[in-house]
């Protein structure tokens, strides 16, 4: 079997990033050979099976000459017009089966998400994919309400939780960090408005009296990056957070299992990933209202400061011991690979 995944693949390592890559990994391991598609603004071409195609002519050209049973088409956030034209295409083109996952917190309850019907263009387009999967119960609702049948829908959650956290070296800086700092807590992610980061940057001053060692690390790089480095430089407190940029994935699991609470303060939200990373490795975890959250994550309303400043005081002040998961599940990425294999063997 032959498979090309289309979707984010280079940094900065998002959610459907890390998906696609354990996805891949995955696959690989199992016999099958995988191809991959990079659509993120930063995709390259590396020579081993990862193509970035750089314009619309290009990426048309590659589906046309890579060889495969099934494309699947990994996207996120809003369903555009562009994507949509990706769908068809990947739909239509002959002698492959066409595959669809939407990793998406706002989406469902968006305008678009909203009027969701088989009436739409969306739902008749969605409709012509082989398989569909939504990440979550949400999302595989709107999936019915664009009409598609119950038995080309699946919820399968994304994966990418390894068995431990990597036994790397940290760099300097970031064990300089740690040696400064306790306790540490850690934001992953874009460096977008949606992740309302401002956020997390303004509670440290809140912190200082009760846990004056306290320190912020924030992984990501986006389109707030430079916004985000001036805001921590107009603080008295700068010496207190480390914006990192992105790192390499398995320095951002060390420094994950090695936090002491993790927080996500998003606006709106999927699955997350890095949120699942850090509970499997004990670490408490922190989040916004605006997205279904794992058991175990102690819940706050969004863009409040005081809920917040408080939800950390109390979870650092319960001071419970970290107990790791220690245990690698692959069963959802086994699901995805009975999709393809029920898919090619039906042909």
């Amino acid at each position: 079997m032959r498979v090309v995944q289309l979707g984010p693949y280079s940094p900065p390592h998002g959610g459907i990033q890390a998906h696609v890559v354990a996805l891949r990994k995955f696959l690989q391991e199992n016999g099958v050979v995988c191809d991959v598609i990079d659509l993120n603004r930063f995709r390259k071409t590396d020579g081993k099976g990862v193509f970035g195609p750089t314009n619309a002519v290009a990426l048309f050209w590659l589906l046309l000459r890579l060889p495969a049973d099934i494309l699947h088409l990994h996207i996120g956030g809003d369903i555009t017009l562009r994507l949509l034209a990706l769908s068809l295409i990947c739909c239509w083109l002959p002698g492959r089966k066409s595959v669809l996952t939407f990793h998406s917190g706002g989406y469902p309850s968006s305008p678009e998400g909203a009027k969701a019907s088989s009436r739409t263009i969306r739902g008749k387009i969605l409709s012509q994919f082989d398989h569909v999967i939504g990440v979550n119960e949400d999302i595989v609702e709107v999936f019915r309400r664009y009409g598609l049948a119950a038995r080309n829908v699946s919820l399968i959650q994304p994966h990418a939780l390894p068995a431990n956290p990597p036994d790397v070296e940290l760099p300097q800086s970031i064990k300089s960090f740690f040696s400064d700092h306790h306790p540490v807590l850690l934001s992953v992610g874009l460096l977008e408005p949606e992740y309302d980061l401002p956020l997390q940057v303004e509670v440290l001053d809140g912190l200082k009296d009760r846990f004056p060692e306290a320190g912020l690390i924030m992984i990501g790089s986006g389109g707030l990056e430079s916004d985000l480095r001036r805001l921590v430089e107009s603080k008295p407190y700068r010496s207190r957070v480390l914006v990192t940029g992105d790192l390499d994935r398995a320095i951002t699991l060390r420094v994950i299992a090695d936090c002491d609470l993790f927080l996500r303060t998003t606006l709106f939200d999927g699955d997350s990933i890095s949120l699942r990373e850090a509970l499997h490795f004990g670490v408490p975890v922190i989040a916004t209202d605006r997205a279904p959250r794992p058991a175990g994550v102690r819940i706050i309303p969004a863009q409040n400061l005081a809920a917040l400043q408080s939800g950390i005081e109390a979870q650092l002040i319960e001071n419970r011991s970290k107990q790791p998961v220690g245990s690698l599940d692959n069963r959802n990425l086994e699901a995805v690979l009975s999709i393809y294999n029920e898919m090619v063997e039906t042909e």
